[in-house]
């Protein structure tokens, strides 16, 4: 009787294997044969899954872009948390805090990388981006007592609000870079401080 192959099992081992090369070894690790060294798999076999690097690269960037919203969930579904303590705690999952969320970050600067040469995974870089944005939004909304945004890409209908928005974003994806590239400098305590200062002072 021929052996049944789960492959959208097989896929989700080969994207971990590659979460755990960038996490080792960063951005410039991530090849097939890396991979295939990491996985335990021949490089015919992975190509056999992913004919491109970039589809590689991909696929482990959108199956790591579903584990997150599993997180949000479970702080935005925390009625103990007061609104504040559960927006900081929703953005905090976006910074490289621990293993995981350092080895996220680098799988989102990884893609955001190779964009400029393999416009294939823009869509990958942009879901990541308005993810971010719409988080934003939302937590801007949440301490400002007005309305959410309904859809991922609808803007505050407060110019204003709006414009905080885009600024916490900033914020927010400056400090995941300086905490992942300095974190003797940008600890996770010194994240976590300038985050709620930073929130403070826009929402005020």
């Amino acid at each position: 009787m021929p052996r049944i192959v789960d492959h959208e099992q097989r896929r989700r081992e080969l994207a971990a294997a590659v979460w755990r090369v960038i996490g080792r070894e960063g951005t410039g690790g991530v090849s097939v044969r890396a991979v295939a060294a990491e996985s335990g798999w021949s490089t015919g076999a992975i190509r056999h899954y992913f004919s491109t690097q970039a589809e590689l690269l991909t696929f482990a960037a959108h199956l790591m872009m579903e584990r997150v919203p599993e997180r949000l969930r479970a702080h935005l579904d925390n009625v103990e948390l007061t609104p504040f303590d559960r927006v900081v705690a929703v953005l905090e999952e976006l910074l490289p805090l621990d293993e995981e969320r350092r080895t996220e970050v680098l799988v989102f600067v990884a893609v955001s990388d190779r964009t400029l040469r393999a416009p294939g995974l823009d869509a990958a870089r942009d879901a990541a981006w308005h993810g971010t944005r719409y988080l934003c939004r939302l937590s801007v909304a949440g301490l400002t007592g007005t309305q959410s945004p309904a859809e991922l890409t609808e803007a505050l209908a407060d110019p204003d609000l709006e414009a905080r928005a885009a600024r916490l974003h900033v914020i927010v994806d400056g400090l995941s870079l300086q905490a992942l590239m300095f974190p003797d400098r940008m600890t996770p305590s010194t994240a976590r401080e300038t985050l709620s200062d930073a929130l403070r002072d826009i929402t005020r």
